[in-house]
């Protein structure tokens, strides 16, 4: 039996991932971490209290490296649904998992239609020198560019170096408005809107054709079989995982 604590009990996503766990053989739900209400306010409380062999932490860009620190630091096993997670940061998270041999996944996205655009985009990239990527997500998402999107340029970069071959020089009359130029000249444009939940859309050009790559979340129950997929993982492999698509 694996013991889930979830940090993030009483958001959207928490409680969803509560009823997936509690919905699955072999795993029991030993907490709800959560500063509004939960059973425990603090992972250290929670620790205190039961064992915890792994945690799923739903919750927010300003809190996600130190609960992923301390529970890497204290022996929990940790799978990350969090986004916001700067490279760097997530480099540090890679060596402390490794020098400690403790398992912790980080997924920016949980959906496996998403990981296969993701996938998809990565494979197109090969043969498209001009490629941008907008994503669109409900308006209480707090950081921008969404994970996925950067994890999705970071793919894409892997095997182009240059995504805006033929470009002629540009002048931004208003700031922002080409959007974020990230790697290897991949811009991304982010929209908050009100009405979506999530959605991402890969745009790829060359001489004569344009290639959509795009997926749409509809109903957070499509993260929750990624999630269970990388529990079982990590509970069976005490290592550091970027990405969905490494285990799938």
């Amino acid at each position: 039996m694996i013991n889930i604590a979830v940090c993030g009990a009483n958001g959207r996503m928490g409680q969803e991932v509560i009823k997936a766990v509690e919905n699955t053989d072999g795993m029991t739900l030993v907490a709800k971490i959560d500063i509004n209400n939960g059973e425990f306010v603090t992972i250290q409380d929670a620790k205190n209290s039961v064992n915890i062999d792994i945690l799923v932490d739903f919750t927010q860009p300003k809190s996600i490296y130190e609960n992923a620190l301390y529970c890497l630091n204290n022996d929990i096993n940790i799978v990350i649904g969090t986004t916001g997670l700067s490279d760097s940061q997530i480099n540090e998270l890679k060596n402390l998992s490794e020098s400690r041999k403790v398992g912790c996944l980080i997924a920016p996205n949980f959906s496996t239609g998403a990981v296969l655009m993701m996938k998809f985009a990565q494979m197109a990239a090969k043969y498209f020198n001009n490629a941008e990527i907008i994503e669109l997500h409900h308006n209480q998402k707090k950081d921008a560019p969404s994970g996925t999107a950067v994890k999705t340029a970071a793919m894409m970069a892997e095997v182009n170096q240059n995504f805006t071959t033929g470009n002629c020089p540009e002048t931004e009359t208003i700031t922002g408005a080409r959007g974020a130029n990230s790697y290897n000249n991949i811009h991304i444009h982010s929209v908050r809107m009100h009405g979506f939940m999530a959605s991402q859309e890969v745009v790829f050009g060359s001489d004569g054709q344009t290639l959509r790559i795009r997926h749409d979340s509809t109903d957070r129950a499509c993260y929750m079989p990624g999630v269970i997929l990388a529990i079982n993982y990590i509970a069976e492999h005490k290592e550091f995982i970027y990405g969905l698509d490494n285990i799938l």
